[in-house]
Parts: structure tokens; sequence; C-alpha cells
């Protein structure tokens, strides 16, 4: 609608709008008249067109960079090792008496959920349960008016997202979203929240919302943890992390040619195994969701040490397994899962971040990322995965930006 308009009216849910050559009115269902704000849309024709890219996936994975950015942009308070968050609506006070929080969400958005739990518990120190939206709506849930209820959704239309909200409201829990979507229902209905400001993401296979997602959590959790007991040396460095993550960011997408390579030598495999551990495990699950996605190849995401306690009878020469393997926290215990692999045939593709003479000769193929802090991680190590599993897409000749099966926005239960 946007080569007709940028002005638009947001219907609630029992709203009706009749609409004339020269006016409109809104009613609701007792045909009483109501008055509705008018919102503009800032995004441009450009933006929701391929731009001369053969895929709007593999526009959304190179506008990264840029996508992050705009995330952070005028949300981090350098001196003061923390960040500003507008429009959370809920003040110091209402934070720090926070005593839970939980993260609800569906798809990619849960993946991010997962490393939020991980970041908000390591530095805030307040216990967080990560529920499937679909899950948690049915059950019976523990909350009061202490608990934080975060639901994560690119759409802000997500139907179990948005009705996992509206139960955790009706219980009492403060509600807060992080959604791409400006007007969106979430946005509207939740308490606060954060706008990703990634632009528009075409392509139904998530790329750019997934890493402003975490960008997005890791920003809150520095404004609940600096009013905790984080101390500012590490907010100072956690800040410093992220205003880097942009430029390297673009540093893997410029050797994207390497990961093309990969691709080609697996693009007929049958089955993958992902392995991660810590911040990393979620990105092993976000790697094969998204292999699975598009590519339509059978792939699993496991803690890198739960490999022992099965999916390890799965592994022989035609298994390829992708370890997202930096040298962070839990690298030491990485590389032990790795000789488990090679030791039985398996085909390692390890994505890491320096010279690691404990993974000599025990490689097949290694993606080289920059470093960073633990949390940050999973967003780097995020890009090649999805360019690997873009690339497998390709070569095997799968409609990329619409795969068979799979909506963009899940709306109906």
């Amino acid at each position: 609608m946007l080569s007709h308009t940028r002005s638009v009216v947001y219907l609630d849910d029992g709203e009706i709008a009749v609409v004339r050559p020269d006016d409109y009115r809104i009613l609701d269902l007792a045909a009483v008249e109501k008055e509705k704000a008018v919102t503009r849309v800032d995004w441009d024709l450009a933006k929701i067109e391929r731009g001369g890219y053969a895929h709007f996936m593999l526009k959304e994975i190179l506008e990264q960079p840029d996508s992050v950015r705009n995330t952070l942009r005028g949300r981090l308070l350098e001196e003061e090792g923390t960040s500003r968050m507008g429009g959370l609506n809920l003040s110091d006070e209402d934070l720090q008496k926070i005593n839970r929080v939980i993260i609800t969400a569906c798809g990619t958005s849960w993946h991010s959920a997962l490393i939020g739990e991980h970041m908000i518990e390591e530095l805030t120190r307040v216990p967080v349960e990560v529920e499937y939206a679909s899950e948690f709506r049915y059950r019976n849930p523990i909350i009061n008016e202490r608990t934080l209820c975060i639901v994560i959704s690119q759409s802000g239309e997500t139907a179990d997202t948005l009705a996992a909200m509206r139960e955790a409201k009706r219980r009492g829990a403060r509600t807060l979203g992080i959604v791409n979507v400006v007007g969106s229902t979430i946005a509207r209905e939740a308490d606060g929240g954060i706008y990703l400001h990634a632009g528009p993401e075409i392509g139904v296979a998530s790329t750019k919302a997934f890493t402003s997602q975490v960008i997005a959590l890791l920003l809150f959790t520095l404004k609940l943890g600096r009013l905790r007991d984080m101390s500012i040396l590490r907010g100072r460095e956690i800040i410093e992390a992220m205003n880097a993550i942009p430029a390297q960011a673009k540093q893997i997408l410029d050797r994207a040619q390497e990961i093309e390579d990969i691709a080609e030598e697996f693009k007929r495999a049958s089955n993958f195994l992902y392995l991660g551990r810590g911040y990393n495990f979620p990105a092993a699950l976000e790697g094969a969701l998204k292999l699975k996605e598009i590519s339509y190849i059978h792939a699993e995401g496991y803690p890198a040490a739960e490999m022992k306690h099965g999916p390890i009878a799965l592994i022989d020469e035609m298994m390829p397994v992708v370890f997202i393997a930096p040298h962070d926290s839990v690298f030491d215990k990485v590389t032990s899962n790795v000789a488990e692999v090679k030791a039985r045939k398996g085909r390692v593709i390890a994505i890491t971040s320096r010279d690691e003479p404990s993974l000599v000769g025990k490689l097949d193929y290694e993606f080289r990322i920059p470093e960073t802090v633990d949390m940050l991680t999973p967003v780097l190590a995020a890009v090649p995965l999805q360019l690997l599993a873009y690339y497998i897409a390709v070569k095997r000749g799968s409609n990329v930006d619409q795969p068979r099966n799979l909506a963009k926005s899940v709306t109906v239960e």
C-alpha cells in the first residue's frame, strides 16, 4: 500500500471501519463511533524491494551491519555503562521490584529468548524462564505483580505470542514487547516495549530480526543489571563490544565466498547436526532451524555435551556436524566433543574465533569469526550459519524466500 499512502489507522478487535470515497468512520460493535489516531509508516518502497539481490533473504542477511546499528542507535550510555530504554514505561523503581522474568516466543524468536535468559540471569541475577508461547497460553503459570513477561515477535502479530501476553496481563504481570513492526498488535497492547528498528523483513526465514532481538535483549539486560549489582566497568566493556558488532558482522559478510564453498561440499547432505554450549546452544538451534526451513534438509541442534546422550549414534562419515566453538568460557568443553565426533568419522565444520592448538587436525572446515564478549558470540555466529543455509538451499533449487508450508507471520493457532 506504500505506493498509495503512508497513513494508517489500526483497528482493534471488535472495531469496524466504514469507508467512503471522501471519509471514513470507526465504530465498535454497538455502533458507537470511536476516534482513532492516524499512524505514519516510515518504511519506503526501496526497503521492501530486492534491490538487485537474488533473494530477499540474502539482502536481509547482508543488511545486518545496518540493522544491528539501527537497533543500537541512541540507546547506549557509554559513560554510565548502561542503556537508554525510553519505551519500557517502567521506572527504575519498577524495574528494581522485578523478581522474576518470563520470556515467551515462537520459532526463531524463542531462540533469541534462550540467549536472553542466559544473559539476564548472568548479569542481573534475576531468575528467568523461557516458554513456548503456544504452551504457555494453556498452562496455569505462577505470576504476580512482580513478574515481568517479555514477549518477542518480529511481526508483532504472532497469534500464540499475543495470546500468551494477554494471559500474562490478565494474571497481573507487567508486559514488555520486543517487536520489529511499529503499530503491530503486540506493540499496541504491551505495557511497554523495545522496537528493533531493523527495517522490513520480507523473507520468511528470519535473519536480521534474530540478531536485532539478541541486541535488544542485551540492551534491556544492561539497564536492569546496572540498576542491580553489575559494575560500571562491566557495563562499559559490554557497550564497547556492542559498538563493534556492526563492523565485525561486515567482516564476516565480506568473506561469504568461504561459506559458499562449504555449501557446495554439503549441498547433497541428508542430515546435519548443530552443536554448541552456553550462549551458543541457542545459536546451534537457530542454525539448524534455518537449514531445515529453506533447504528441507533434516537438521537438529543440541547442547554439545548432550550429543553423548543419543545423537552420537547417528554420527558416521555421512553426517556433517557444525560446531559453534568460539573461544568463550566453555570452549575447552567443546573441544572434547569435537574429538568425539571426529573419532566416529563425522565431518566437522567449526565456527571458531582464534588459532586453537586443541583443534588442529580435528576440523574438516573452519570459519573464523571476530572475538567478542560471550553473550554476543551468537550474533556473530548467526551470520555464517544463515549464509550456509542460504547457499545450500539455493544450490538445491529451493524457493528461499517462500519455503513450502511456511508463512512469514503465524496469525492462527
